[in-house]
């Protein structure tokens, strides 16, 4: 299978990031000049990650993090952010429940999105009562919401 990444030139038109990628693209155009009736051509493509979003939702993660009194690798939270979000699957565990495996949520893996999608819902999962009572133990609900509400006001401007 074939890659092409494209980009928008100076002069309004497509063509492929590199050298590379415009002999590829090349190749797809051909191919589509050569295309008889009837005969079929398949591809998939992807939006890139805005990777100014991406950073963003990190940021948060961070912030989250650092404010938190639970997890002391912010790995293991991001994965409980993400299963919280319902970006996961349930799988049999070995007696018999279900465990909740997170889906990735790698760069390749998805689209820009899809990725807003784990982000707004981590969100969500952050302002609900089980989430907050688990991030900070000592406080009572209503200095947990504070908790959650000052953290998040930084990224929804």
């Amino acid at each position: 299978m074939s890659k092409v990444i494209l980009k928008l030139d100076e002069t309004g038109k497509l063509s492929g990031i590199d050298d590379k990628h415009e002999r590829a693209y090349a190749r797809f155009r051909a191919k589509i000049a050569k295309l008889r009736p009837g005969e079929t051509l398949s591809f998939d493509f992807r939006i890139p990650r805005s990777p100014r979003f991406h950073r963003l939702h990190f940021a948060m993660l961070g912030a989250f993090f650092a404010a938190q009194e639970v997890f002391d690798d912010n790995e293991r939270m991001r994965k409980w952010l993400e299963v919280g979000a319902g970006h996961c699957e349930f799988l049999p565990g070995p007696n018999g429940e279900f465990v909740a495996m997170p889906k990735s949520i790698a760069y390749e893996a998805l689209e820009n999105s899809d990725f807003h999608d784990v982000h707004e819902g981590i969100k969500a999962f952050l302002r609900q009562p089980h989430a907050y009572r688990y991030l900070w133990p000592h406080l009572d609900d209503a200095g947990r919401e504070r908790m959650v509400e000052a953290v998040l006001q930084e990224f929804e401007r």
